[in-house]
């Protein structure tokens, strides 16, 4: 396929790009600098919709980004980030002669750590997620940070091609694995892969003064995330279990 992939020169789009390429798919980047491979934002408002079968959205403002203050001007940023590029994609496909077959958005990519007594399901969403918690992307391996029932998991793209491969998918899906590990056990299976004791978690307070209170939430505080659609489309994941993940990465 080709395939148009918005915010893909970041962490999550240059892995995506690299697994599309190596699937045999021709992908065309959209960032704010040109180059080869690639379009602009203001030339995709100019000239329309590039020849496309399939389309993905990753743009926006890294709401973690410890070199901004939390405050209302960044708040906007973020949210507006994300609003723009969706609304100008959404725009170029609707007004394209063959628009593409399959429109992927990731409506926000962050730190799952859920809570031991409220879950989230994509058929019965509940709690106090915003939408940064709603996510179209694969998290299969863990990152390390503080609390005592956190459980955390890093990005991965294998769903993302999944869900632009696979006619059948879609709705929305959750990226989360089908497993999940406290932090406490997170650290002792570290501890375990790479031979040595478990790690001191970082303490709580220092997040916050990195990120700020209300932004420290999103590391600190949360629900238990069910990939019961994501599950259900057939998605295989390559280490659905996190000692498994946590032994490659070493390795």
């Amino acid at each position: 396929m080709r395939v148009l992939v918005g915010g893909g020169t970041g962490f999550i789009g240059t892995a995506l790009t690299q697994l599309l390429n190596a699937r045999g798919h021709e992908v065309t980047l959209v960032s704010r600098q040109p180059g080869p491979g690639r379009i602009t934002w203001d030339e995709l408002a100019a000239s329309g919709l590039p020849s496309c079968d399939a389309a993905v959205n990753l743009a926006g403002e890294n709401i973690l980004n410890p070199l901004r203050r939390w405050n209302e001007t960044f708040q906007k940023e973020v949210l507006g980030s994300r609003l723009e590029t969706t609304q100008l994609l959404a725009k170029a496909i609707t007004k394209a002669p063959q628009p593409p077959k399959a429109w992927v958005l990731v409506t926000g990519v962050a730190y799952y750590q859920p809570s031991l007594t409220a879950e989230y399901d994509e058929d019965s969403p509940g709690g106090d997620f915003d939408f940064f918690s709603n996510l179209v992307t694969k998290w299969e391996a863990a990152a390390r940070l503080p609390g005592d029932s956190t459980r955390q998991v890093v990005v991965r793209s294998g769903i993302l091609t999944h869900a632009l491969e696979a006619n059948h998918v879609h709705g929305v899906l959750n990226g989360v694995a089908p497993s999940s590990a406290t932090n406490a056990e997170f650290a002792q299976t570290l501890g375990a892969a790479l031979g040595r004791r478990a790690f001191i978690p970082l303490p709580s307070t220092v997040v916050q003064a990195v990120f700020g209170r209300e932004r420290a939430i999103m590391l600190l505080e949360g629900q238990k995330v069910i990939p019961r659609r994501t599950l259900a489309t057939g998605y295989q994941y390559s280490f659905p279990e996190l000692g498994a993940a946590l032994k490659e990465i070493v390795a």
